[in-house]
C-alpha cells in the first residue's frame, strides 16, 4: 500500500467514524440500533464496530450509552468536576493525554508584536487519532495545532503565515511525525508518555485562559464559568468562551473538556463528533 493509499484509507475511516457519532448523537434518544448506523454508512455491521473500536476504543453499544446529558449534567454537579476541586485530583493513569507532563511558554511583548520575526517554525501534516492535523514548532515547542478538516475555511498553513508574518518557515514532514511520535504513541491507551513543550502567541488574557485549561484533569468537565472563577474575573465568561475558541494547539490546551453549564457540549471548532470523541475516550479511561 503507498503512502498516498495509506493516507487516504486513514481519512476515509475516520470520516465514517465521525459520521456514524454525528449520527447517535442527533438520534441517541431513540436509542438506534447499530445495524441502523450501518445503513446509513453504507457498510457492514461488522465492518463498522471494528472502526469504531479502532478508533474510539468502545463499541457503538457502549459510545451510545455514554452520551446522555444526564451524565454531562451530574458531572457538573458534582464536587469533583468544578475547577477548583480538579486541581486536587490524582495522574488519570491511562489517560489518553497527560496533561501534567505539558509545559506552556508565551511569547514575550516583543516577540508577539515582532510577529515571530526571530523564529524558524518547522511544519508538517500528521496522523492523529482523530483525523488529520497540521503541526507547526521551533525548537522552544508546539506553537500550532491544527485539525485540517476544520470549517474555518482557512488551512493550516494560511493560518500560520497570518500569525507568524514574519517567521522563517519551513516545510519538514519527516521532522513533524518524529516529534509527534515522540509525544503521542498510537496505541491501545493512547498515552503521551513523553514531556511535550508549548509556545504560544496569545494575549495576556488569553494566555491565563488557556493555562486554566491545562490544570483541568482529563475526563473532568467543567464549563467557562468556571473557568472565568479561576482566573478571578467572574464577570468574563464571554471574554473566556473567546479566548478558548482562540486556542492555537488543539488537544494540547483541552478546550474540548469545557461545555456549557446545562449540560450541553456547547460549540467547538473541530466539530462536535471530534468533541464527543475525545470526551467519551478520556471518561472511559479514566
Amino acid at each position: 500500500m503507498t503512502l498516498a493509499t495509506s493516507q487516504l484509507t486513514e481519512r476515509s475511516n475516520y470520516e465514517l467514524v465521525e459520521a456514524a457519532i454525528d449520527y447517535l448523537r442527533v438520534n441517541q434518544h431513540m436509542q438506534p440500533m447499530i445495524s441502523e448506523v450501518a445503513q446509513m454508512l453504507s457498510i457492514s455491521e461488522g465492518h463498522l464496530h471494528r472502526l469504531f473500536r479502532d478508533w474510539t476504543g468502545l463499541t457503538p453499544k457502549q459510545f451510545l450509552q455514554a452520551l446522555t446529558v444526564d451524565r454531562a449534567k451530574a458531572l457538573l454537579k458534582s464536587p469533583s468536576t468544578v475547577m477548583d476541586t480538579a486541581f486536587n485530583v490524582g495522574l488519570s493513569g491511562a489517560s489518553r493525554l497527560h496533561d501534567h507532563f505539558v509545559t506552556l511558554e508565551a511569547m514575550t511583548p516583543a516577540e508577539y508584536r515582532d510577529s515571530g520575526a526571530q523564529l524558524r517554525i518547522q511544519h508538517g501534516t500528521v496522523t492523529t487519532p482523530f483525523g488529520k492535523a497540521f503541526v507547526a514548532f521551533t525548537d522552544r515547542g508546539v506553537c500550532q495545532f491544527t485539525f485540517v478538516d476544520g470549517s474555518s475555511g482557512e488551512d493550516g498553513e494560511q493560518r500560520l503565515a497570518r500569525t507568524y508574518a514574519k517567521a522563517s518557515v519551513v516545510h519538514d514532514q519527516s521532522a513533524a511525525e518524529a516529534l509527534m511520535a515522540s509525544v503521542w504513541r498510537r496505541d491501545s491507551s493512547m498515552e503521551q508518555p513523553a514531556a511535550l513543550r508549548l509556545l504560544v502567541k496569545g494575549t495576556n488574557f488569553q494566555v491565563q485562559v488557556w493555562r486554566a485549561l491545562l490544570r483541568v484533569q482529563s475526563g473532568v468537565l467543567i464549563d467557562y464559568g468556571s473557568v472565568a472563577n479561576d482566573i478571578g474575573k467572574p464577570a468574563a465568561t464571554r471574554a473566556v468562551a473567546s479566548a478558548i475558541g482562540a486556542n492555537p494547539v488543539a488537544l494540547f490546551i483541552p478546550c474540548h473538556r469545557v461545555i456549557r453549564r446545562d449540560g450541553n457540549l456547547g460549540g467547538y471548532h473541530w466539530g462536535l463528533a471530534r468533541k464527543q470523541m475525545l470526551l467519551v475516550k478520556e471518561q472511559r479511561a479514566d
